[in-house]
């Protein structure tokens, strides 16, 4: 691995902000009234979605809270990729509910939605389509995460990505009051989690931690979380996909997930969340479904401005030195036999899109404000050949 500069940080000037508070441990749920009380609150309204709630993981939880003599109200109705409709109508759910904490409960979707929701409420004539100019905005509620996937380590963020159904864009709403005060990390609640959603939620922690390792905003602070992150979610991944009730795998993925979310916070992501992104706003293909689709190929793209990223990433995915020292190929090729033994890479034509539609998805990926991280910046034309290369279908 090349040597950094001697100087690389004479001259550097970070800002770091604490992460949240952490509370891990198998069954560690049982804790969450004390935690609502803890950032200063006595009720809940609480975010999830309605196939948590047919799963039982949503009555798990409100009996825990009914335990406790703790009064909430539910929102159950977050769509898979929300929108802005989703976060309105929680909105004003949890503004006639009054004064509570919010208590997110699923996975990136629901963590998502519940920022745009806990930001609307303190904020009363505000809508989530005004997502662009609520950066500034009054502050919202307070807000637990407690993430039943783990991929998207969107509990360690004051952030979220939402579509303008309208608009046919995504948008990023939040504000630094919606961080979440806790992230509440409870393996017991990814057990048994199906293998295909097992695979997309592990992809995406694993492509957090790739790509904040090659970001142009990485910094000691987040490769430090991203090559820990690199090497629990490539270890633990497919222990969890095979068998889903095996909890020491599980946690050490959950933890793995949650380091890397703390790592693109730090650092940004690039490319691959670019087009996923896109791919996802034009085709509805679930997030990391959409990232595994290129991932690869981007990987080979950036590997020119990347070899010293991908080489710390080889490694932290215990690959032996390449022969011929090439660690990006090397990565790229792990990466590969990876996301082939999750059955989860498909050929843009197998996820909806179709070739009209590959301009304008190269456009939308472009423009995201992630690309701009990445460390070989692409235009139009270089987006448009990795997707065909992915394209398939003949």
């Amino acid at each position: 691995m090349s040597t950094p500069q001697r100087d690389s940080l004479a001259h550097a000037s970070l800002s770091v902000e604490p992460p949240c508070r952490v509370e891990f441990g198998a069954g560690s749920v049982a804790r969450l009234p004390e935690l609502i009380a803890s950032v200063g609150r006595q009720r809940a309204f609480v975010v999830t979605d309605r196939g948590l709630r047919a799963a039982g993981v949503v009555e798990r939880v409100l009996k825990i809270l009914d335990s406790a003599g703790v009064e909430y109200a539910v929102y159950d109705e977050v769509a898979p990729n929300p929108s802005t409709g989703n976060v309105d109508a929680g909105a004003a759910k949890a503004r006639a509910f009054g004064p509570a904490a919010v208590v997110a409960l699923g996975g990136g979707s629901v963590l998502d939605a519940a920022k745009g929701i806990s930001l609307l409420v303190g904020n009363p004539d505000a809508v989530a389509a005004d997502a662009d100019h609520l950066w500034d905005a009054a502050d919202g509620l307070p807000l637990v995460a407690i993430p039943t996937t783990s991929g998207t380590g969107a509990e360690t963020n004051g952030f979220g990505v939402i579509e303008d159904a309208e608009a046919h864009r995504k948008v990023y709403i939040g504000h630094p009051s919606v961080k979440p005060r806790i992230a509440l990390l409870d393996p017991e609640l990814t057990l048994g989690l199906p293998g295909p959603a097992t695979a997309a939620t592990g992809i995406d922690a694993l492509v957090h931690g790739i790509e904040s390792l090659a970001s142009r905003g990485a910094n000691p602070f987040s490769v430090a979380y991203a090559t820990q992150a690199v090497a629990m979610v490539s270890r633990a991944l497919p222990l969890a996909y095979r068998d889903g009730a095996d909890l020491e795998a599980r946690a050490e993925l959950m933890m793995g997930a949650h380091l890397a979310g703390q790592a693109l916070t730090l650092s940004g992501l690039g490319l691959v969340h670019g087009i996923g992104h896109s791919l996802t706003a034009h085709t509805g293909t679930p997030h990391g479904v959409a990232l595994a689709a290129v991932l690869e190929e981007v990987m080979e793209f950036t590997a020119p401005a990347a070899a010293d990223a991908y080489e710390r990433a080889g490694r932290a995915m215990r690959l032996a030195t390449p022969a011929d020292g090439d660690w990006a190929r090397a990565c790229v090729a792990a990466v590969r036999e990876l996301s082939g033994a999750l059955d989860i890479k498909r050929p843009l034509v197998a996820l909806g899109a179709d070739r009209a539609m590959l301009p304008s998805i190269a456009a939308g990926a472009v423009a995201d404000a992630v690309t701009k991280n990445a460390p070989r910046l692409p235009g139009e034309a270089d987006v448009l050949e990795i997707l065909g290369r992915t394209y398939g279908g003949g």
